[in-house]
C-alpha cells in the first residue's frame, strides 16, 4: 500500500438516525463515512439516508439544511436531491454526527 491508499483514512456509521427540522423529528436509516482533509483543516462526512416518503415531504423542492441525529451525535447536514432509488445524499463539513477517533479543532 502507498502513502495516497491511505490518503482518506476513513470512518463511519450505519444505522438508525433522526432528521430534526423545525420541531419535527423524521426517523430514517443512515449509512455514513468521514475523514480528516489536512489541506482545508476539516472533517468532511456524508452519506446516504434509506428511501422514505417522509423525507421526500420533508425535502420537497431540493437541497435543505437540517439537523441529523445519530446515538453518536449530531451535526448541521445539507440533504440534496434524491438519486434513482429515491435515496437522499447527505453531507456536512464539521464533527460528524457519529463518533471518530479524533477530529481536529477548526478555526
Amino acid at each position: 500500500m502507498t502513502e495516497q491508499d491511505h490518503e482518506h483514512e476513513e470512518e463511519g456509521y450505519t444505522g438508525p438516525a433522526a432528521l430534526v427540522v423545525d420541531e419535527a423529528e423524521v426517523p430514517v436509516r443512515a449509512v455514513l463515512r468521514g475523514y480528516f482533509q489536512p489541506i482545508d483543516g476539516r472533517y468532511h462526512w456524508y452519506g446516504r439516508l434509506d428511501a422514505d416518503e417522509a423525507v421526500t415531504k420533508l425535502v420537497e423542492g431540493g437541497r435543505r439544511e437540517l439537523v441529523l441525529r445519530t446515538p453518536g451525535g449530531e451535526a448541521t447536514a445539507t440533504l440534496s436531491d434524491p438519486d434513482p432509488w429515491q435515496r437522499y445524499r447527505v453531507t456536512g463539513t464539521s464533527r460528524p454526527p457519529f463518533e471518530v477517533d479524533a477530529v481536529p479543532a477548526a478555526d
